[in-house]
C-alpha cells in the first residue's frame, strides 16, 4: 500500500500568492501532476491540514479545483488556518467523508488502517483533542483489533523545538498518548503544522511531520526570534507499507532534479 502525503498548502485566493510572495497555488499543481505521474501511484493521499490561509471559501475551492486533478482519492483533516465549516462546504462528503460530533474525524479501511483525527481548536493555533474526540478514538481503534494502523492530523501531540509546537501547545496531548501508548499496531502519527520534516519516538510510535508546500520553517532551534519562512521548492511524503509488514516513509522533493543516471563512471562511459 502506498499512500502520499502533502501538507500547509496554505492556498491564498485566486490568482494570489500567499502573503503576498509564496506561489502556493503553483506549488500545490506541481506536487499533483509529480503524484500523478509516479510509476506506482498510491493508493489515496491524506492532506493534513491548512489546507487554506485565511478560512475562506474561495481559497477552499481554489485549493479543491487543483486537487481534483489527482488520479486517486484525497482525504483532509483542517488545520488552524482552516474553518470547519468552510471545509465541509467545499469538501464535505468526499475528501471529508464525515462530520460526526461536528469534528472531522473518520476512518478509512485498506491493508493499513487510517484514522483521521480532527485537532483544531478552533480560533487558536495549536491542537486540541477534547474529551468528546478522545471517546471516539478509543472507540474505533478498539474496533480495528491488531491491524497496522495510521493517525493522521494536522498538530503533532509533542515539542518538536520550534515555536509551532511548543509554544503553540497541544491541549489533551497526555489523553491521546495514554491512548496511543495502548496500541502497539498503531505504525505512525503523521502530522504537519510545523512545515518541517521531523520524525521522533512518541508513546511506543512515531510522529512524523510533513514538510510544507513551498514555505519551509527558518529552522531556529533557539527560539529567540519571531518565526519566518523561507520559499523553497514543495516537497510530499510516500508512506509505503510494504509486505514485511513495515512503513517505510519517503520524502520526495519536487524540483528539477537533474537525472536519473546509472552508478557508472560517465567520464569513461558517457551517455
Amino acid at each position: 500500500m502506498l499512500i502520499a502525503q502533502i501538507s500547509d498548502t496554505h492556498i491564498a485566493g485566486p490568482d494570489l500568492k500567499t502573503y503576498g510572495i509564496a506561489p502556493m497555488a503553483e506549488n500545490l499543481a506541481r506536487c499533483v501532476a509529480h503524484i500523478n505521474a509516479l510509476t506506482v501511484m498510491p493508493e489515496l493521499v491524506l492532506h493534513s491540514g491548512d489546507v487554506t490561509n485565511d478560512f475562506r471559501s474561495d481559497e477552499a475551492q481554489r485549493a479543491a479545483d487543483i486537487l481534483a486533478g489527482l488520479n486517486c482519492p484525497f482525504y483532509l483533516v483542517p488545520g488552524n488556518h482552516d474553518d470547519r465549516d468552510v471545509l465541509w462546504d467545499v469538501f464535505g462528503g468526499t475528501a471529508c467523508p464525515t462530520r460526526a460530533d461536528g469534528f472531522f474525524n473518520y476512518v478509512i479501511e485498506g491493508a493499513v488502517r487510517i484514522i483521521a483525527l480532527d485537532s483544531l481548536d478552533a480560533g487558536q493555533s495549536g491542537g486540541m483533542i477534547c474529551n468528546t474526540r478522545a471517546a471516539w478514538l478509543r472507540t474505533v481503534l478498539a474496533q480495528g483489533g491488531r491491524q497496522p494502523t495510521v493517525i493522521f492530523l494536522h498538530h503533532p501531540p509533542m515539542e518538536c523545538g520550534v515555536p509551532e509546537s511548543d509554544l503553540d501547545g497541544f491541549k489533551g496531548a497526555d489523553v491521546l498518548g495514554e491512548i496511543v501508548v495502548g496500541y502497539p499496531n498503531i505504525e505512525r502519527i503523521l502530522c504537519g503544522h510545523i512545515h518541517l520534516l521531523t520524525h521522533a519516538r512518541w508513546r511506543g510510535t512515531v510522529v512524523t511531520t510533513a514538510p510544507s508546500m513551498g514555505m519551509q520553517l527558518n529552522l531556529d532551534l533557539s527560539q529567540s526570534s519571531p518565526s519566518k519562512f523561507l520559499l523553497s521548492d514543495p516537497a510530499y511524503l510516500l508512506h509505503h507499507w510494504i509486505p514485511a509488514g513495515r512503513l517505510i516513509t519517503h520524502c520526495i522533493e519536487v524540483n528539477d532534479a537533474k537525472g536519473p543516471f546509472d552508478f557508472v563512471d560517465h567520464e569513461s562511459n558517457p551517455i
